[in-house]
């Protein structure tokens, strides 16, 4: 089922090479959108300031689900696609890495997942470009869809479970610093309450 997804989606590539470079692309550079959301979810939470507390744990939350996910891909140590299957469309920069679950996916599902916590708004679009970066990266020839699917699994999990310890520690830190020099970062002038809902 993994391989013939994969195969399906490879003929799919090759069917449609005007969509080449912009999936390579993104599949590649697609992280600097993410960077682009976390800090939009910065702005949103400085806006309502009960969403802070969010907005500090989805990048720490990612980069938790990033560097666990690697535990994972040394134990499986499963090979690229293009390692395995012979005469496949391979638009990816090949690697030695091993390919489940997908760093990309993984980054990808956290920080939706993370957004979400911020604003409906913004974990949705996060979602649907995360959604794009995994389709993309089976698209090149990178990953098999599994390795996508788990990555998104582990991004999302280690984030909302995570969130759930570190909540009441990160609302504690933020409180203490609310009426020092970095209040400006952590609240807008005014308030702009419900900005991001």
């Amino acid at each position: 089922m993994n391989n013939r997804l994969f195969l399906e989606i490879n003929d799919l590539a090759r069917a449609t090479p005007w969509l080449h470079v912009p999936m390579a692309g993104y599949a590649k550079y697609g992280v600097m959108l993410f960077a682009v959301l976390l800090l939009a979810g910065w702005w949103v939470a400085r806006g309502a300031g009960e969403r802070m507390p969010a907005a500090v744990w989805a990048p720490v939350g990612m980069l938790l689900a990033v560097a666990g996910n690697q535990a994972i891909v040394s134990a499986v140590h499963e090979p690229r696609p293009y390692t395995t299957l012979p005469g496949i469309l391979v638009l990816a920069d090949r690697s030695a890495d091993p390919s489940f679950p997908s760093d990309h996916a993984t980054m990808a599902g956290a920080v939706a997942a993370g957004l979400l916590l911020v604003s409906w708004r913004l974990g949705l679009l996060a979602a649907v470009a995360a959604a794009v970066m995994g389709f993309a990266r089976i698209y090149i020839g990178a990953h098999y869809p599994l390795d996508v699917l788990a990555g998104f699994a582990v991004g999302a999990t280690v984030t909302l479970l995570g969130y759930l310890i570190a909540r009441r520690p990160i609302t504690a830190g933020l409180n203490m610093l609310g009426d020092t020099r970095l209040q400006p970062l952590l609240r807008a002038s005014g308030g702009a309450a419900a900005a991001g809902r």
